[in-house]
């Protein structure tokens, strides 16, 4: 009963948060959203001491069973493990604590060094992230805009399309390798990567070798046969000495439910000094559970994702009349930072690139980022869309206070950069032709249109020359100024300035964020 609790609760844990990760509505977000922040990493970096706490006390009385039901990585691992079907393939093996100590020092190390990115590699919640948000989000994406294109069919719009595109491949690459790595892992040794590189797994560990309840041998029952050690995916149970090694034991309940023994049982490690307690009366031996069709269904979809990704072809005219000339990003100074993170150096401290801000931006400016001082940590670029001053969703999905929570009123106050008009390549200035459209967009109304010919004015409704003489209001060119005191670095302008490949105008970042 105790497993088929557990994991009851482990599946529904990890679609919820796997839903959390690929919802592009918001919706998931205002339910879920406590979700992401009870993750140890993320609460760590928040400093979300009640979180801490949680997952602490919970350790303390159960032993690392955030490991097998809160943590998404982890669950993960257990449906991979799950499609191997062959019976009894586990078996002890001595606890690799030099490599675990290791990469928990590097870990430690990483977010002392404010290079948070390099720890979430391995972190379990940041890598899971990426990759759900790179592998599973564009086939989440692309039946919804299957869904859409349904509905539309019989005039209905319960659903909306979503541009599916591919935001790094770098992200992609890590992503990809890293879901091998780990799926090889958890095929062959179960849960070989919680208990060999998972810092927080070994973290956790040494505080659940202090547990007061787990599994417990009755030795008046026990004949050896090694059945537990067989199923055990932590490969901590030590027949032969009769001992469990509770830093790596995630609390399945494999063992006690394939003793045929009934010798052991879930109980109290502190009734006695050694690891062995009074026999209990069993309960019997519990049927075989099988894991929820969902589980199969979310695996699938995280393997077929790199095929469907292929199969988007991108949009390549406007109404089918004009050929879209795709936009590049410009080539930037300052790094644009999302409103909230308050500086580069904050973000590049908090983040470990979990991806959840960039998969929940509704206007595509945020991608991982490719330089490898940031690697994979968000960034603002504006070939897709513009940061709506009106909208906060980057900072209310944060778990780690990366991007710290802002209100609407709070955001179009916040100066993440500032534009910047080169001369050369606007179209009055490069056509002859009057333009003015980045004027007109700008949120902020930051941007003044001045006439292009020297000395040349306005007199009331009319345009006059230097000599007085009235100019025909057509053949009057207009060029952008700046007012960089009320500009906000929405990026309004740079994304809808017709100037193509580049924007004439662009935004340079701030490296600290300031208010007006």
């Amino acid at each position: 009963m105790l497993k088929k609790i557990r994991l009851t609760l482990a599946i529904i844990f990890w679609v919820l948060i796997t839903w959390l990760l690929v919802d592009f509505t918001g919706t998931a977000h205002a339910y879920l959203g406590w979700m992401a922040k009870i993750q140890f990493v993320p609460a760590l970096l928040a400093l979300n001491v009640g979180a801490l706490l949680f997952v602490v006390t919970l350790t303390l009385l159960m032993g690392r069973i955030y490991c097998s039901v809160i943590c998404p990585l982890g669950v993960m691992q257990d449906a991979i493990a799950w499609f191997r079907r062959k019976k009894n393939k586990y078996s002890y093996s001595p606890a690799k604590n030099t490599l675990r100590y290791t990469m928990l020092v590097l870990a430690c190390a990483a977010l002392a060094l404010n290079v948070a990115w390099l720890g979430g590699l391995i972190f379990p919640y940041s890598t899971y992230g990426r990759i759900v948000s790179t592998c599973v989000a564009p086939l989440y994406k692309l039946a919804n805009n299957g869904l859409a294109a349904i509905a539309e069919h019989y005039g209905s719009y319960a659903f909306y399309e979503v541009d599916v595109w591919l935001k790094s491949v770098s992200a992609l690459v890590v992503a990809l390798l890293t879901w091998c790595i780990i799926a090889v892992l958890a095929w062959r040794g179960g849960r070989t990567w919680c208990n060999t590189i998972c810092p927080v797994g070994t973290l956790l560990g040494l505080i659940s070798k202090k547990s007061l309840h787990g599994p417990v041998f009755d030795l008046k029952k026990c004949n050896s046969c090694g059945l537990c050690a067989r199923n055990c995916k932590a490969a901590c149970i030590n027949v032969k000495e009769h001992d469990i090694d509770m830093s790596r034991c995630v609390m399945c309940g494999n063992c006690m439910e394939k003793c045929r023994q009934d010798a052991m049982h879930f109980g109290n490690r502190s009734i006695t000094p050694s690891p062995f307690t009074p026999p209990l009366e069993g309960t019997g031996e519990a049927g075989v559970s099988r894991r929820s069709a969902l589980t199969t269904v979310a695996l699938l979809a995280g393997t077929a994702i790199a095929k469907a990704q292929a199969k988007v072809e991108p949009k390549t005219t406007d109404g089918g009349f004009a050929d879209i000339i795709k936009k590049e990003k410009p080539k930037r100074e300052k790094l644009i930072t999302p409103p909230g993170s308050l500086s580069i150096r904050n973000l590049r401290t908090h983040c470990t690139a979990c991806q959840l801000c960039i998969d929940a931006c509704p206007n595509n400016v945020l991608r991982p980022s490719s330089s490898l001082d940031r690697f994979m940590q968000p960034e603002v670029s504006f070939e897709r869309g513009y940061c709506r001053p009106e909208c906060t969703r980057c900072s209310e999905v944060c778990p780690t206070s990366a991007i710290q929570p802002v209100t609407v009123e709070q955001r179009t106050a916040i100066q993440v950069g500032h534009a910047v008009w080169t001369r050369d390549l606007c179209v009055p200035v490069k056509d002859g032709k009057p333009c003015g459209l980045c004027a007109r967009k700008c949120p902020a109304q930051a941007i003044q249109m001045v006439p292009l010919q020297a000395g040349v004015h306005q007199d009331g409704w009319r345009w006059k020359d230097a000599d007085g003489q009235e100019i025909p209001r057509e053949k009057v060119l207009l060029i952008p100024v700046v007012n960089e005191e009320k500009c906000i670095g929405c990026g309004a302008c740079e994304n809808l300035c017709p100037s193509s490949p580049i924007s004439a105008i662009h935004v340079e970042g701030h490296e600290v964020h300031r208010e007006i």
